[in-house]
């Protein structure tokens, strides 16, 4: 992936960056309850830190991440596994859902098991796609 040099696209990657994570962070929680959810918000959160990437270059991107994709990998892996274990100890079958608190306030977002379940699908395609991403780029340094 090579820098992008152009003002133009330099300038609108800056104003979409935000509203790509916004976006992304919006389908996540919708999709708990609808069609949408970690994967889809995942991807998108991916792609706003990718399109930065082209604007800035990976240098950049990894320094605005704070985080090494292998890192969040291993997170939501982490996130995943342990919504299992957590249904485990309540005396389910592994990854049935356990709900913490039912309803906060008057939205439909329930706190439970498969909330942090999404939390780890999120990390994983964030993680997943960040890490190939920045390796191809380096790849082809």
């Amino acid at each position: 992936m090579i820098k992008t040099e152009s003002l133009i696209f330099q300038t609108a990657a800056k104003f979409l960056f935000p509203l790509l994570l916004v976006f992304s962070f919006f389908l996540f929680i919708r999709g708990h309850n609808e069609p949408g959810g970690g994967f889809i918000g995942g991807l998108v959160g991916a792609g706003a830190f990718v399109l930065f990437a082209v604007a800035y270059g990976t240098e950049i991107t990894r320094k605005l991440l704070r985080i090494d994709p292998n890192v969040m990998i291993g997170w939501g892996i982490f996130f995943g596994v342990l919504s299992g274990i957590i249904s485990m100890i309540a005396g389910t079958p592994f990854l049935t859902g356990e709900w913490i608190f039912p309803v906060i306030g008057d939205t439909e977002l329930h706190l439970g098991t498969p909330l942090i379940f999404d939390i780890g699908v999120y990390l994983v395609v964030v993680g997943f796609t960040l890490a190939v991403i920045f390796s191809l780029e380096e790849e082809s340094d």
